[in-house]
């Protein structure tokens, strides 16, 4: 690849960080009309409708059989689990809270791709993870340990965990099938099989008729949601085919600076002096980390 070239898959990664932190925004503004698994199952019906005439117009490449459902099962944990998780969490937490604890999601992708063979940890890798997790640490300081916080603030913070984790283990299993299919092709395919389930989750749960109590500025968030999701979660697919795991994720760092910016100026959200604190080692960690 040529210089600019090159530059194409970063610019497509930092896009993609912007966006996780704009949508966690845009999320905690409209989840008090929605449920979680209704606007995940909006926002991906949104993206996939947006890629599909894509895959029509530009590549009809077809799938193999045998690679159809992993990467079904792929969307599924992407798409719609983690998703679900980060929109229960925008309930109990404030979005850069919630972004903040998400970006470990390359420190998770880091130790996994350890574990797996795929990453050696060096020492600057170590020092990138403490100062990450002293990140998350100052950030939510007294909240980790006092006995005030409630119970579903910390199902919260285990469900951002566990949505980050599912990104990890998603964006190294991912790289097979980016090297044998165009990126929207998969990203397509990987909405389509999240949003069957998330409608069937929804039937079942006899939630559908939440959708009905969505006001006119609720749908312009979803519709923003679902817009740039499909546009965001191309881009982040597109870059792992052309870069490790690790330094894709690393720009999910930039969902919590993104995150309080917009939450302080919409809803009015406090911006600490130990969030921000939080984010500068954050941030750090991971560029010292990943280099």
């Amino acid at each position: 690849m040529t210089a600019p070239a090159r530059f194409l898959p970063v610019a497509a990664a930092l896009f993609t960080g912007i966006q996780v932190g704009a949508a966690l925004v845009v999320s905690r503004y409209v989840i008090d009309q929605i449920t979680p698994a209704n606007l995940a199952m909006l926002r991906y019906a949104i993206g996939f409708l947006c890629l599909a005439p894509a895959v029509v117009l530009i590549s009809r490449q077809g799938f193999k059989r045998q690679d159809i459902i992993p990467i079904c099962a792929l969307g599924i944990f992407q798409f719609g689990i983690l998703v679900a998780l980060l929109n229960y969490a925008v309930r109990f937490l404030p979005s850069a809270q919630v972004a903040l604890i998400f970006s470990t999601f390359p420190l998770q992708t880091l130790v996994l791709a350890f574990l797996l063979g795929k990453e050696t940890i060096t020492f600057t890798k170590t020092l990138g993870v403490l100062l990450t997790i002293a990140g998350v640490a100052v950030t939510l300081g007294p909240d980790l340990f006092s006995t005030s916080s409630s119970d579903m603030e910390w199902t919260a913070i285990l469900a951002v965990l566990c949505s980050a984790f599912i990104g990890a283990v998603c964006s190294i299993f991912y790289r097979p099938f980016l090297d044998r299919y165009p990126a929207q092709n998969v990203s397509t395919l990987a909405m389509l099989a999240s949003v069957i389930v998330l409608f069937g989750y929804s039937a079942a749960r006899s939630e559908l008729a939440s959708i009905e109590l969505l006001n006119a500025a609720g749908w312009s968030a979803v519709l923003f949601i679902g817009l740039s999701s499909g546009a965001g979660y191309f881009a982040w697919l597109w870059a792992l085919k052309y870069l490790p795991p690790t330094r894709v994720t690393i720009f999910l760092s930039l969902g919590p600076i993104s995150s309080t910016v917009l939450g302080a100026f919409f809803l009015a959200e406090p911006v600490t002096l130990p969030l921000i604190a939080g984010i500068g080692l954050v941030v750090t960690g991971l560029s010292i980390g990943f280099k």
